[in-house]
């Protein structure tokens, strides 16, 4: 039995314009009206869920699906840090938030560690290769990274790795332990600032060779 996941992330809100461990705010005006526009970019799916967050519900209300919250889709506990910015951890706690983001299995601020947060996700995911259809799931970035990370094999430090911009799909297919994955499909119209920085990080284009004529053969060549 084939199954299709599509995960979600969600519209952008305040907390993550400023990098901040989720505080529960909804999404801004600019990240509602993107989800809004996305509407219909996608089939309908068989089945919706959600991340158990304010911003994650709202997504999904604004992309027209009717989604139930999972708590094994929460993002990653943080503990003492919810709240607070990626900034303020580092300057109040740096040593803490070193070990966190380079040892899977560190759970400073007394929440779960990455390497919990991705064998949850696992766990979820295997019980979503029973249903067959497709299951459209809006959920917490990290839970994006966590799915890449152990449908690739990849090492659990590589879950700091994987880019997760608002509002992008990642479809993965197949049956529990042969998934196949899609990445990165963007959804809605960017904004222009949004615009301007996918413009920045793309390479620039390769200065045309110019072909070197042959050396001239005979005397004086």
């Amino acid at each position: 039995m084939t199954s299709r996941v599509t995960l979600i992330s969600p519209a952008v809100s305040r907390s993550l314009r400023e990098a901040r461990f989720d505080d529960g705010c909804p999404l801004d005006e600019a990240g509602a009206a993107r989800a809004r526009s996305a509407e219909g970019a996608f089939r309908r799916p068989d089945r919706a869920v959600a991340s158990p967050t304010v911003r994650c519900a709202q997504t999904a209300s604004a992309l027209g699906l009717d989604a139930s919250a999972v708590p094994d889709l929460a993002g990653l506990r943080v503990g003492r840090w919810q709240g607070r910015t990626l900034g303020e951890v580092g300057a109040q706690e740096p040593e803490a938030l070193v070990s966190w983001m380079t040892d899977p299995s560190a759970a400073p601020h007394g929440g779960e560690s990455v390497r919990e947060l991705c064998d949850r996700v696992t766990a979820w995911l295997g019980s979503a290769a029973e249903a067959a259809g497709r299951t459209v799931a809006v959920v917490e970035p990290e839970i994006v990274r966590a799915v890449v990370v152990r449908i690739l094999g990849a090492p659990e430090p590589a879950f700091w790795r994987v880019d997760v911009p608002p509002l992008t799909a990642v479809t993965v297919s197949g049956r529990a332990g042969r998934w196949n994955v899609r990445i990165g499909e963007p959804l809605g119209a960017p904004g222009v600032g949004e615009a301007r920085r996918a413009d920045a990080m793309q390479p620039p284009e390769p200065t045309p060779c110019r072909r070197r004529k042959p050396p001239r053969e005979g005397p004086g060549a």
